[in-house]
């Protein structure tokens, strides 16, 4: 089985989170773990392909913001938010505070 790549803590660099939050399926994706926990990949609620699901799991588990650990045939996610405060304190609670009511996410949960 492959072994999936999780930055250690001292690796988390704030250019490379703050550059996967850039991105508002991302957002979304870390905001539902940080609201109900660790979920199975199929589980989180993003309106875009399993692949392109797949590959901003991918991104956010390479820059250090979320866990992916392999149990039977899934994977589930969780949010690093230990790892991320103590790296970056307040970081994490004021992205999720700014994008709870921005427009990317009124947009993204309700598409027309």
């Amino acid at each position: 089985m492959k072994l999936l790549y999780h930055p250690d803590q001292a690796d988390i660099h704030l250019s490379t989170v703050l550059d996967a939050l850039s991105d508002p399926i991302r957002l979304l994706i870390v905001s539902e773990l940080h609201n109900v926990g660790e979920r199975a990949c199929g589980d989180i609620n993003v309106p875009v392909v399993k692949s392109t699901a797949s590959h901003h799991i991918r991104t956010l588990r390479e820059s250090g913001i979320v866990n992916v650990r392999v149990q039977g045939t899934q994977r589930l996610v969780s949010m690093r938010t230990e790892d991320l405060n103590i790296r970056f304190p307040g970081l994490l609670p004021s992205i999720l505070e700014a994008f709870k009511n921005s427009e990317e996410k009124r947009k993204l949960m309700n598409p027309q």
